[in-house]
């Protein structure tokens, strides 16, 4: 069963995203909030695998409770999908450098919705390749030259080229036929690359690689 957690601001929303979930089989709302402070006091209760999660919001905003995530390793494994009426803009780009792990729009069908939830908790990103390509195009531009990105210097050559081809917004299996490598193997180096670079989810290492500079490999 995968447990969700609702966060949003705007009860119809909240009521909205319920029925969609709770009519799966597999899926459960454990908690709702309106506010990200009000989302932690429940969280450590509530133990959701998967969070929907407003940006802009009242006291606490989603950025902030993206934040307190990252940095409290109890709730690091909490998945994030950020739910938003705009599709590229700055607060969902920052959204995905803080650890969300996609995004979907508010106005997407239900089916849509269902399974970016299935594909979060299953650990993947909810990132195509064409949101991919428009997100470094849109925002990549603003790190010239590349910034520092920590533990950057610890990556080998291989898992540079890995993290790159990450940034183009391709599948492990994508990868491996560009690289005549086995989807196990390139799973393997992804998972290093975060632990590295201390990425939260796969969203969050293609930022830190566009932040890096690593987009030019493929």
């Amino acid at each position: 069963m995968i447990r969700v957690m609702l966060v949003d601001d705007s009860q119809l929303v909240r009521m909205g995203l319920r029925v969609m979930v709770d009519r799966e089989d597999d899926m459960q709302v454990v908690g709702e909030a309106d506010n990200g402070r009000q989302a932690l006091a429940q969280l450590r209760r509530s133990l959701p695998d998967v969070m929907l999660l407003d940006i802009r919001m009242p006291g606490m905003d989603g950025l902030e409770l993206l934040r307190h995530l990252a940095a409290d390793p109890d709730l690091r494994a909490v998945r994030v999908i950020v739910v938003t009426t705009f599709e590229i803009d700055q607060y969902v780009f920052e959204a995905l450098q803080a650890g969300a792990s996609g995004f979907i729009l508010k106005d997407s069908a239900p089916t849509e919705l269902v399974h970016a939830v299935r594909v979060v908790a299953a650990g993947e990103a909810l990132l195509s390749p064409s949101v991919t390509r428009l997100m470094v195009s849109t925002f990549a531009k603003r790190w010239a030259p590349p910034a520092a990105v920590e533990g950057l210097d610890t990556l080998t050559e291989r898992e540079r080229e890995i993290a790159a081809w990450v940034a183009t917004g391709r599948s492990n299996n994508e990868i491996a036929d560009a690289l005549f490598l086995s989807p196990a193997t390139v799973r393997t180096h992804v998972t290093r690359v975060m632990t590295k670079l201390n990425a939260r989810s796969r969203a969050q290492l293609v930022v830190l690689a566009v932040r890096a500079g690593l987009t030019d490999w493929p």
